[in-house]
Parts: structure tokens; C-alpha cells; sequence
């Protein structure tokens, strides 16, 4: 199994209209792929001062490599181009894959 985590920071001016666009409307479009056999939301718990914002992570769960391969070729791009065009600068996110060993 694959793990492909996207981690998210978000500033607070607009942090309740992207939480509820991520959990309402984003999560739900890339679930819609029919690629990913689960997913796991999460909120990162920080202690450093000088972080500014709120940090989540999305980790989509996927069968096999071919399933990532098809989904950056064929639907990754359109989604995240649409969360830069509605939220620009005021999100930051990072992707990782990770293979599920246990």
C-alpha cells in the first residue's frame, strides 16, 4: 500500500473557509478519483513559536504505485491548481509518498 501525505499550512485570516472547503469540497473531488482506498485527516500539534498558522495533514491511502502514477498524471494538477487559484500564498503545502511496510 502507498501513503500519499499532503501537509498543509494555513494562515488564520482565512483559516475556517479552507477547513471547510478542504473537509467539504476538496477531500471529497480527490476521493471522487476512485483511486484512494482511504484517507486520514489530521491536525499537526505544534509548540514552536513561531509558527504561524494551523498545519494539517491529508493522508490518502492508494493500492500500488500505478494508482499515484495515474493520479498526478490525470487529476492532480486540475486540483491543485485550484486550491492555489482561490487561496495563493495564504496556503503552503508539501506531498510526500511513503510505502505502508506493516
Amino acid at each position: 500500500m502507498i501513503l500519499y501525505n499532503v501537509t498543509v499550512n494555513v494562515e488564520p485570516v482565512i483559516h475556517d473557509e479552507f477547513l471547510n472547503w478542504l473537509k467539504n469540497t476538496h477531500i471529497p473531488e480527490v476521493l471522487q478519483t476512485g483511486l484512494f482506498v482511504k484517507h486520514s485527516f489530521l491536525r499537526l500539534i505544534s509548540d514552536d513559536p513561531e509558527s504561524i498558522g494551523t498545519t494539517y495533514a491529508v493522508q490518502y491511502f492508494l493500492k500500488d504505485i500505478k494508482d499515484f502514477v495515474n493520479y498526478t498524471e490525470n487529476y492532480a494538477p486540475a486540483l491543485q491548481k485550484k486550491t492555489k487559484d482561490k487561496y495563493g500564498e495564504k496556503v503552503v503545502a508539501f506531498r510526500t509518498l511513503l510505502e505502508v511496510l506493516d
